[in-house]
């Protein structure tokens, strides 16, 4: 049982982030019009960077599983930040979608935070190497 999970673990590392890194990749591309959408909406474009770097970065270290619970609960709290700052407008039913999106998302990397990457991660090959040998 624990090979199913331990695979399921990696089939969700693998889906969850890839909106992420897509999105992240926008941004760097489309710096200059992501800065100012975020300022539209009240956000500072100097934090672009760490949006960039949450986004690109924390969606291949998921992926990968390389500190995998810190960069999964903090992708949560970054998703539902998102959902209240972009999605708030429920008059417009696509916002209502996207705030929906974010909450379902955030709600996933929280599971994910708590649960670890499992054994097909770069997070359990550092564990693996750092646990002592038990030589005779």
């Amino acid at each position: 049982m624990k090979k199913f999970e331990d695979t399921g673990l990696l089939l969700a590392r693998i889906l969850m982030p890839i909106l992420f890194i897509v999105a992240g990749w926008g941004k760097i591309t489309g710096y200059a019009g992501t800065a100012q959408y975020m300022q539209s909406a009240g956000v500072p474009g100097f934090l672009l960077p760490l949006v960039i770097l949450l986004e690109f970065g924390g969606g291949l270290a998921i992926l990968f599983g390389f500190l995998t619970r810190f960069t999964a609960l903090f992708t949560a709290a970054f998703t539902l930040l998102t959902a209240f700052i972009f999605h708030v407008d429920f008059a417009n039913e696509i916002n209502q979608l996207m705030f929906m999106k974010n909450m379902s998302i955030a709600g996933g990397f929280l599971v994910l935070g708590l649960v670890g990457p499992g054994a097909y991660s770069i997070d359990a090959l550092i564990r693996k190497k750092l646990q002592p040998s038990a030589s005779f």
